[in-house]
């Protein structure tokens, strides 16, 4: 038997913390002498020692540990604790690459200095035949679900682009959603074709809008949303639709986001 010094030196774990997890029910002493009160622990408890300490690097909380010593041999349980981890470790990976891909564009900005105004400027639309796919996805990120399905819907089509081909999302909601948000995406075309279960071929109105067009990631999207809003509030126009972004340079032309072209479109009219 082991005094709880010596376990603590061997499994590498403190006293503290084995007090802890005696009180926890994780680690219980093998004996406890009940005049001195000391703690008493067997060799072959130091696996489960290590067993906790590995557990503890994956991230899990104490309370996920006492769960699974508990399920230790059920070997179905365990996987299903190492899956949800897992998947959690996944999301938390992404939305810190989200995060990093948001400060190494602004200390790009910041090193060079660039300059943070947006130019703004009325420009109309014309009229437009495009094929066009409206449905609900889960959050803007999803944007390109909507892609997928006019592409997958049309690829037998032999769509002839228009000169130019405008490839753009409208977003129809009236204000900011987290989740089910509603778009259309349209790409304009020459020609005639059949509709589909989800593509539709209509022709667009002439539209007015206040557009700026921009270079870089869509991380720097907000501030020229931003912009635009102000240049109009500033500028005696009122929005008078919804809003759209044309991707003239965008994922399917290339992987590196400092080369995506962007416009932003407001519809607007002159304020009363």
């Amino acid at each position: 038997m082991l005094k709880i010094g010596e376990f603590s030196k061997l499994s590498r774990v403190s006293v503290r913390m084995l007090r802890h997890y005696d009180e926890i029910g994780l680690l219980k002493p093998a004996e406890i002498d009940r005049l001195t009160d000391y703690r008493y622990y067997r060799e072959d408890q130091l696996p489960t020692a290590g067993r906790i300490a590995a557990l503890k690097d994956m991230g899990f909380s104490l309370a996920d540990i006492v769960r699974m010593l508990e399920a230790y041999d059920d070997r179905e349980r365990l996987e299903s604790f190492f899956s949800d981890r897992r998947a959690e470790l996944e999301a938390q990976a992404q939305d810190t690459a989200r995060k990093l891909t948001l400060l190494d564009a602004a200390l790009r900005r910041l090193r060079k200095e660039e300059d943070m105004r947006y130019d703004v400027i009325i420009r109309t639309i014309p009229e437009r035949y495009a094929a066009t796919v409206q449905m609900t996805i889960p959050r803007y990120e999803d944007e390109g679900m909507v892609w997928g399905t006019l592409m997958e819907e049309t690829c037998r089509m032999n769509l002839v682009e228009a000169d130019p081909c405008l490839c753009a999302v409208t977003f129809l909601d009236r204000e900011y959603k987290e989740e089910d948000v509603e778009v259309m995406a349209w790409k304009t075309v020459k020609g005639s074709y059949p509709d589909t279960a989800h593509v539709k071929f209509r022709t667009l109105p002439e539209v007015t809008v206040a557009s700026c067009t921009y270079k870089g990631s869509y991380t720097l999207i907000t501030e020229v949303y931003a912009a635009v809003v102000a240049w109009i509030e500033a500028n005696g126009y009122e929005p008078s639709g919804a809003m759209f972004n044309i991707y003239h340079v965008s994922p399917h032309e290339t992987q590196n986001p400092d080369e995506f072209v962007t416009e932003i479109c407001y519809p607007v009219k002159r304020r009363g």
